[in-house]
């Protein structure tokens, strides 16, 4: 690990202030930032301590939905009773991730920022790899790449992206509000996240200057929802294929709406927007389901070693919409 220095501040503007650094980075949880670090993929000369800011609160906004400071924990946001109780799928996208441990340091605002877990990111052995050296190539593409992307990748890299919580909010259409020297911008969650293209290193819409203080969710509804996460192992490993899915049925039983969000596929939470038109109007069932599924994954272009997750995606996404309907 580099030497850095370490700066603690308590107001929102003096956090923008200090990250006008260009060699600044925020510390909240850390539990991302810190393993970057150590491994020397990271190396900030200055550490913003942002943990006394006040940016840890969960509140209800005048219609009815949720505002959630950017540093509130993980844990806490998925134990939170007006969550529970109105937001299962995001509770239920929380508790998939991680360990109860890093729950209880991770913050809303890192979790979405967290980098990638791509073995050749993280690995600087390997120096093909435009996230950590633009320009390298990534040796992932002729490489081990059971774990990568099958939707929205370029060729210049075919990482994914690892949040489960992120999922969640994409299916939620959450809104992320960012502070700034320019001032306070709202951005749909759906624009956060950067396809790589030509510039994979450039992973969001935050600039070095910016701070993520909230995230916000619009109104619960009587919406049913279910979050499906198939990995290697039942707790602690990343998603292969994830599934946030929202349906909404009317008074004759028929799909009024759906929304359909897929981690664990994409460098970014995929939204299949596609299958969600498809569904409208459909009487529900495993048939449609699966077709639904089909179209989400109808742009997939598989590697060498993941193309088992076409046909996962396919299936995960038809049991994630029963069980939704089910709820």
């Amino acid at each position: 690990m580099h030497p850095f220095d370490y700066v603690r501040v308590r107001s929102v503007d003096d956090a923008v202030r200090a990250l006008r650094d260009p060699a600044a980075k925020c510390l909240a949880g850390g539990t991302n930032l810190l393993d970057l670090m150590k491994g020397d993929i990271e190396a900030p000369a200055r550490l913003i301590d942002i943990t006394h800011l006040p940016l840890n609160a969960v509140t209800t906004t005048a219609d009815g939905g949720m505002r959630i400071g950017a540093l509130v924990r993980n844990s806490d946001l998925a134990n939170h009773h007006y969550v529970r109780a109105h937001y299962p799928l995001l509770s239920r996208a929380l508790l998939a991730g991680a360990s109860p441990q890093l729950r209880n340091m991770a913050t809303v605002g890192g979790n979405l920022l967290q980098r990638t877990r791509c073995y050749y990111f993280y690995d600087p052995s390997y120096q093909h790899c435009n996230k950590r050296n633009p320009g390298s190539g990534c040796a992932a593409m002729s490489g081990y790449n059971r774990i990568h992307s099958i939707l929205g990748a370029s060729e210049r890299c075919i990482a994914t992206h690892p949040s489960d919580m992120a999922v969640a909010l994409t299916a939620l259409d959450a809104l992320v509000h960012i502070r700034g020297p320019r001032g306070e911008r709202t951005i749909p969650i759906d624009e956060f996240y950067r396809l790589p293209g030509d510039t994979p290193h450039i992973e969001t819409v935050v600039g070095a200057d910016e701070l993520i203080t909230a995230i916000e969710i619009e109104r619960p509804s009587a919406q049913r929802s279910h979050y499906l996460k198939v990995r290697d192992r039942n707790s602690f490993a990343f998603a292969l294929v994830s599934v946030a899915a929202v349906v909404d049925l009317d008074d004759a039983g028929s799909i009024r709406q759906a929304r359909i969000a897929l981690g664990g596929v994409a460098p970014k939470p995929w939204r299949a927007r596609e299958a969600e038109q498809f569904l409208q109007g459909k009487t529900p069932g495993d048939a449609v389901y699966r077709e639904a599924g089909a179209m989400a994954v109808r742009d997939a272009k598989p590697l060498r070693h993941n193309g088992f997750k076409v046909e996962l995606a396919v299936r995960a996404t038809a049991r994630a919409l029963a069980a939704a309907e089910g709820a």
